[in-house]
């Protein structure tokens, strides 16, 4: 049954992305010269996601924690990274976010266009000029759009929370914007990195922690092992319950 379901999901799935590459497509053409940020292509993208989390009836959504997000204060979300259905997941959160991806998502047809055309940024993560690139996103978080950024950098095998990078850390400490953890669980148990077999059968979950005032922190390493041990605690006590 899960190996009918999988064959079944990724054929949704790719007719989800033909279907909404178009839609979107057509949509950018329409609206790029007053729409800087790609504001309605995402929202379109955002339907996309919903429908990619309808695939099984016995996918559950639990979401908590919304009301401790200010969306006139700017903002750097960081979450842990489980898998590929991650950004689907988030998705369902009431605000548009800004994502950072990783550079060879963009090389992926179909997948990499809708990247693009939505706007969101692609870093090549083993490059020099990857933390330079992060300071694209100092204007649309300015303009009160939220960024959201994955500061393991890549999916986790065991669902276990591992190493944070620096980026997200450093952006927001440099500039003063505030770093809200996000926690998310259930990818990795759907979707394990490195499998096309799918669980038909999960329970997923959102919860957003309260802002860290990035003020109050004098380097990146506190500030960074501070939104590593809330996340961690977080995922645990989602887990037990």
């Amino acid at each position: 049954m899960k190996a009918l379901f999988s064959v079944f999901l990724w054929l949704y799935f790719s007719v989800l992305f033909l279907i909404f590459f178009i839609l979107i497509s057509v949509i950018f053409l329409l609206t790029f010269p007053f729409d800087p940020y790609r504001k309605v292509p995402n929202k379109v993208l955002s339907i996309m996601a919903r429908l990619m989390m309808k695939a099984s009836p016995k996918w559950d959504i639990k979401i908590e924690g919304i009301e401790k997000f200010d969306p006139d204060v700017p903002t750097v979300f960081v979450a842990n990274h489980q898998s590929f259905l991650d950004m689907a997941l988030a998705y369902h959160l009431p605000w548009q976010m800004k994502w950072v991806s990783k550079r060879s998502l963009a090389l992926i047809p179909v997948m990499g266009w809708l990247v693009w055309l939505t706007g969101h940024l692609t870093i090549n993560r083993k490059s020099k000029s990857a933390l330079k690139r992060l300071d694209n996103l100092v204007q649309p978080l300015r303009d009160k759009i939220p960024v959201m950024i994955f500061p393991e950098g890549t999916r986790t095998l065991d669902g276990d929370l591992k190493r944070f990078k620096n980026g997200a850390f450093l952006l927001a400490h440099e500039y003063g914007f505030n770093v809200q953890p996000m926690v998310l669980d259930g990818g990795h148990l759907a979707m394990k990195s490195g499998s096309k077999i799918v669980e038909p059968n999960v329970n997923f979950s959102i919860s957003i922690l309260d802002p860290i005032l990035t003020s109050e922190f004098k380097d990146i390493n506190t500030l960074k092992d501070h939104a590593y041990q809330l996340i961690d605690e977080e995922l645990k006590r989602i887990r037990a319950n």
